[in-house]
């Protein structure tokens, strides 16, 4: 994925030039190398690299800088600032507004995965409180009708298509104006694609467009050309009032840095990212901390949002007593593992987290470790509830363990495996015992309650060199307080995943 490769070249060459004794200008240019010879092989353009690096050169002027600088951190953020200028379209994008209905048309050549990233818009907006609908105008590839039923059938989503109208124009009118009377505040029109930018297929979209009036025209790109992109990128752009663009297959190709900082190129705003097949692999672009995220910085923001999605606001305060109380149950650790799990691939959310890398979690790995936490899920779908409720590690002999494996399917040893992650969490959360809980219960304000030490004290070793240390960590903790994050939920989840 464009994350993991591309982001762990970048991490590096900065952790190299970080622990170089001196940072002169030996050491930067060693460092800019790296960066260089890690977009071009992400296929960014040859021009916004060597603009780049020169940029980066005149901004950390080394012979300049006094004594007490702190060079290291200059240099980070010049970077920082000089990726996000390669990525940064500088235009804003339309963004639908609710109670109001807005007709959304997806435009793009044919396999670059149109179809099925009209359902992960319509599922994203759908989880955001919106009521989305949407209509196939795709009468030109066999079996489009048939993939966006499916799709949508299986995301609850309400749809319209034909297997015996041919004319795009006319269905797409029809369904729109059908989910206007069904008051759909979100209606998305898939159109057809075909296999090269030809007169035809413009011609198309432009009736398709003329006919539904769309507020907002998506263009779909498939993120393996690159640099190509920016001709594609244009040439929609000039033919249809194209507001926005997703680029898909980010988790497959090495080329996606330079299809993105190609579409900023024609000055047309990226929305989101497609990272995968299955629907939660969709991500918001939003170059800050996407860049953030590059260099194993995390994006705070993005984690949070997570969080209070699958913890809602009226469960925190009982969950803060639980950490308060520093009492470890089973049946806790199955709550931890379902929060897990809701907040989507594992390696999308643990990219969001200071210090980690996204190399860290490999696609293979971490699909293991999603099997991995249900597989203990089942084992404890097989114990009952004084197993699950209890605080005593002796309650569970040698004929429990053999009724729970034989219960749940697995064999002795990894009800075993299963224990023994249990005692490593529990220790964990023991460490939080006796935290002050806020007046109001929520988990926003426990930052303020809680100092660096006890933090280090949870966070694992390796994450905590990562960050640079305890002061590294006490840096997070402001950024943390002004962001308005959670110090809890950066520990309690990682203690969720902790088999990771």
């Amino acid at each position: 994925m464009v994350l993991a490769e591309l982001g762990g070249s970048i991490s590096r060459a900065i952790q190299h030039m970080s622990n170089a004794t001196i940072i002169d200008e030996k050491a930067l240019s060693e460092c800019l190398n790296e960066i260089t010879r890690a977009l071009l092989q992400a296929d960014v353009q040859f021009k916004l690299v060597r603009d780049m690096q020169t940029n980066i050169k005149k901004i950390v002027n080394l012979d300049d800088l006094a004594a007490g600088h702190n060079k290291r951190r200059i240099i980070q953020q010049a970077i920082f600032s000089e990726l996000c200028k390669i990525l940064d379209p500088g235009q804003p994008s339309f963004k639908p507004r609710k109670g109001k209905t807005c007709v959304v048309m997806f435009v793009g050549l044919q396999g670059s995965g149109k179809t099925t990233t009209c359902t992960k818009y319509a599922h994203y907006h759908q989880k955001k409180g919106w009521k989305p609908a949407l209509v196939c105008a795709d009468t030109f590839r066999a079996g489009a009708f048939d993939q966006l039923k499916q799709n949508a059938t299986k995301a609850k989503i309400p749809f319209y298509g034909s297997y015996t109208e041919s004319d795009p124009v006319r269905i797409a009118a029809e369904g729109v104006e059908r989910f206007k009377k069904e008051n759909c505040d979100l209606i998305i029109v898939d159109t057809s694609g075909r296999h090269k930018q030809e007169a035809a297929l413009f011609e198309e979209m432009r009736q398709v467009s003329e006919a539904t009036k769309p507020d907002l025209a998506i263009f779909v790109m498939d993120g393996s050309i690159g640099q190509a992109a920016f001709d594609q990128a244009q040439a929609f752009r000039q033919s249809v009032s194209v507001g926005a663009v997703i680029v898909t297959k980010m988790d497959g190709h090495a080329k996606g840095g330079g299809a993105l900082s190609a579409v900023a190129a024609t000055k047309s705003p990226v929305i989101f990212i497609g990272t995968g097949e299955h629907m939660d692999e969709f991500e918001v672009f939003d170059v800050k901390p996407f860049v953030s995220r590059l260099l194993g910085m995390g994006d705070w923001t993005g984690f949070m949002d997570k969080i209070q999605e699958v913890v809602p606001m009226d469960q925190q305060p009982e969950l803060l007593e639980k950490l308060s109380s520093g009492t470890f149950t089973l049946r806790i650790m199955y709550e931890q593992f379902q929060n897990v799990l809701k907040m989507g691939p594992i390696g999308q959310v643990f990219s969001m987290l200071p210090g980690f890398s996204s190399e860290l979690m490999p696609k293979g790995h971490e699909k293991e470790s999603q099997a991995k936490i249900k597989r203990y899920m089942t084992m404890m779908d097989s114990m009952t509830d004084g197993e699950l409720d209890s605080t005593n590690p002796k309650l569970m002999n040698d004929s429990r363990i053999r009724r729970i494996a034989r219960g749940s399917g697995r064999q002795v040893i990894e009800v075993v495996d299963m224990l023994e992650e249990y005692k490593r969490l529990a220790k964990l959360w023991s460490k939080m015992k006796g935290l002050k809980i806020p007046k109001k219960g929520d988990m926003s304000a426990l930052t303020r309650n809680m100092n660096a030490q006890q933090m280090g004290k949870v966070l694992p070793p390796q994450m905590l060199k990562q960050m640079g240390g305890m002061g590294g960590l006490q840096n997070l903790m402001k950024q943390m307080g002004n962001m308005g994050g959670s110090a809890k939920d950066m520990m309690g989840m990682f203690g969720g995943g902790g088999d990771n």
